[in-house]
C-alpha cells in the first residue's frame, strides 16, 4: 500500500480526489488530506508519505514553496502538481523541483488515473532497484563492519594488516580527506533510529556499520552528512547524540579516529538536558585535567554519613561536584572524580555495612556507572539522594545500637589497650560476647569493622603525638601500637593520604 497526501485549499476538491483515487484503487492507497502547505508539511513529518498531489495556488505556503521544503528531506515523495492555470512559468519551475505529474484543473479522470498509474510503476521499479542496492549495501556494510571492528577491538595490529582490513572495509574508497562520527540513540528509538541512517548515510563517500556497542559509525568525507542527520533528528524529535572526529587523511589511523569520535561524544553528558546534538573532536580536545581530584573532600563526605548534617552533607556534595568547574575540563576529569566517589564512599558503605545496605544500592545502581545518567545535573542529582538516604540509614543503625553496654566497654577496652597486640577474638573474649555476635554487633555499633576501627584509634592517637611531641615516628608507631615502623607509614598514608612526616610538617607548618 502506498502512502499518498492530497494537499487543496478546496474542501471538495480533496475529498472529491480522495473518493475518485478510492474507487479506482480500493487498497492500493492510504489516503490522507491537508488544507494547505503548512499542515501538509507537519502531517509528511509526522508520517513520511510515497507521493503527493497538490494544488499550486494556496494561501500561506503555496504547492511550489511545499515541494521546496519536501525536497530537502532524504527520499522525496513523488509529486504530482494541479493547477487551474495553464501556466508555462509554474511548469518550467515545476520541472527544477521534479515534479512527476503536471495536471490542469478540473480535473479529467482518465488522466489522473494514467498519471497515478506511471508514478505506481515508476515508484515499483525503484523499490525494487532499491532492495538490490540495500542487499549490495548490507553485504558492503557486514564486510566494512567485520573488517573496522576487528581494528578497533585488537590492539598492536601491525600497520601492514589494518591497511588491508582498511581496503577490504572499502576506505580507500572514500574522497580523502575524511572524518568518523559514532552516533548514538536511544534504545526506545531504535526503528526509528534505523531508518534516518538507511536514509543518510548511504553513498559513494560514507560507510556505516554498527559497532560493539550498537552505536552507528560513519567514516566519511562529506562531514555536513552529520548537521543535516541532526536537523532531521531534531524534526523527528529523537535523542541523538554525535562525536566526530578531527580530519583525518590516512585510512590507517581510522582507529585513532573513531577513539576521537568516541571521546567527543562523551561530552554530551554535560548538556543541560538531552537532545539531538554534535559534539566535535576538534572543539574539546585542548580541555586538560586538573592537578588533582579533592581526594580529601570525598574522604571528608564519607566521614559525614549517619551524622544527620544533612546540609554539610549537600554542600560539601556540591563544591566536590562543581558543574562550572567540570566543564572547564577534560571529560577525564568527570569520570577520575566519580570512580573515586564510587571508591570511597558508596564501596565502603557497603564493606562497613554489609547486606542491609546493598538494598539502598540497589535502587541507584546507575549512580555506579557515570554515563547510565543521561546529563550530570541527573547524576549529581542522584547521587546526593543516594548520600542523604544512607545518611538517614547509618544514623539509624548507630542509633538503634546506642544503648549496647557490651560494645561501650568494647570501645573503652580498645581505647585503654590500643597500644598492645589486640585481635577481635581478645576483645570479644574481654566483653563475653560470641566472636560473629561481636563481629557483626561491632560493625553496626561503629560504623566500622573491628580491623578499620582498631587502626583508626591508633592512628588518631598517633596524630596527636605528631602533634604536639618530637618524637620519631619509630618510637611513636611502636607507642600506638603498630608492629614496625613500615607497618606504620602505610597504614597512616592509607587513613590521612600523606606520610606521618608530611602530616607532621603541615600541622607545624599551620600552628607557626
Amino acid at each position: 500500500m502506498y502512502k499518498l497526501l492530497i494537499i487543496d485549499d478546496e474542501r471538495n476538491i480533496r475529498i472529491g480526489l480522495k473518493a475518485m483515487i478510492e474507487r479506482e484503487y480500493p487498497s492500493l492507497y492510504s489516503i490522507r488530506l491537508a488544507a494547505g502547505g503548512v499542515e501538509a508539511l507537519e502531517l509528511y513529518r509526522d508520517e513520511r508519505a510515497d507521493m503527493i498531489i497538490t494544488d499550486i495556488r494556496m494561501p500561506g505556503m503555496d504547492g511550489l514553496e511545499l515541494i521546496q521544503e519536501l525536497n530537502r528531506s532524504p527520499l522525496p515523495p513523488a509529486v504530482v502538481i494541479l493547477s487551474g492555470y495553464d501556466d508555462f512559468q509554474y511548469a518550467k519551475e515545476a520541472i527544477t523541483y521534479r515534479v512527476r505529474e503536471y495536471l490542469l484543473k478540473p480535473i479529467v479522470r482518465e488522466e489522473l488515473y494514467q498519471a497515478l498509474n506511471r508514478i505506481t510503476d515508476d515508484l515499483k521499479q525503484e523499490h525494487e532497484v532499491n532492495q538490490e542496492l540495500e542487499k549490495l549495501n548490507k553485504y558492503k556494510d557486514e564486510q566494512a563492519a567485520d573488517q573496522l571492528n576487528y581494528i578497533f577491538l585488537h590492539p598492536d595490529i601491525p600497520e601492514l594488516e589494518i591497511r588491508s582490513r582498511c581496503a577490504k572495509a572499502g576506505l580507500h574508497l572514500l574522497t580523502q580527506p575524511y572524518v568518523t562520527g559514532v552516533i548514538q540513540g536511544e534504545p526506545r528509538q531504535d526503528s526509528d533510529f534505523k531508518k534516518l541512517w538507511a536514509e543518510h548515510f548511504t553513498g559513494e563517500n560514507s560507510i556505516a556499520f554498527t559497532d560493539k556497542d550498537r552505536n552507528l559509525v560513519v567514516i566519511t568525507s562529506d562531514e555536513s552528512l552529520f548537521t543535516d542527520f541532526i536537523v532531521y533528528a531534531q524534526e523527528k524529535r529523537l535523542h541523538v547524540g554525535i562525536g566526530v572526529s578531527a580530519v583525518n587523511k590516512e585510512p590507517e589511523k581510522v582507529k585513532h579516529s573513531y577513539f576521537q569520535a568516541k571521546q567527543a561524544l562523551k561530552y554530551q553528558i554535560l548538556q543541560a538536558k538531552k537532545d539531538a546534538s554534535i559534539y566535535y573532536y576538534k572543539d574539546v580536545n585542548h580541555l586538560t585535567m586538573p592537578q588533582g581530584l579533592p581526594e580529601e573532600e570525598i574522604r571528608r563526605l564519607a566521614n559525614l554519613l549517619g551524622t544527620g548534617r544533612k546540609q554539610e552533607i549537600q554542600e560539601l556534595w556540591h563544591c566536590i561536584f562543581n558543574v562550572q568547574t567540570i566543564k572547564r575540563h577534560n571529560i577525564s576529569y568527570l569520570e577520575q572524580l566519580s570512580r573515586l566517589v564510587n571508591e570511597l564512599v558508596f564501596d565502603q558503605v557497603f564493606t562497613s555495612y554489609g547486606e542491609a545496605s546493598v538494598e539502598i544500592l540497589k535502587s541507584y545502581k546507575k549512580i555506579g556507572y557515570l554515563y547510565h545518567s543521561e546529563t550530570i545535573s541527573d547524576y549529581i542529582h542522584d547521587a546526593e539522594d543516594l548520600l542523604l538516604r544512607l545518611d538517614g540509614y547509618i544514623k539509624d543503625i548507630k542509633e538503634a545500637h546506642i544503648g549496647h553496654a557490651e560494645m561501650k566497654a568494647a570501645i573503652e577496652y580498645i581505647g585503654q589497650n590500643y597500644d598492645k597486640p589486640l585481635n577481635m577474638a581478645t576483645v570479644s573474649n574481654h566483653v563475653s560476647l560470641n566472636y560473629s555476635y561481636f563481629s557483626e554487633t561491632f560493625k553496626h555499633f561503629t560504623g566500622m569493622s573491628f580491623v578499620p576501627y582498631l587502626k583508626k584509634v591508633r592512628i588518631d592517637k598517633a596524630k596527636d603525638l605528631l602533634e604536639e611531641t618530637h618524637r620519631k615516628v619509630y618510637e611513636i608507631a611502636d607507642q600506638v601500637g603498630f608492629e614496625n615502623v613500615k607497618q606504620f607509614n602505610r597504614v597512616f598514608r592509607e587513613l590521612e593520604g600523606v606520610s606521618p612526616m608530611e602530616y607532621r610538617e603541615k600541622t607545624w607548618i599551620h600552628f607557626k
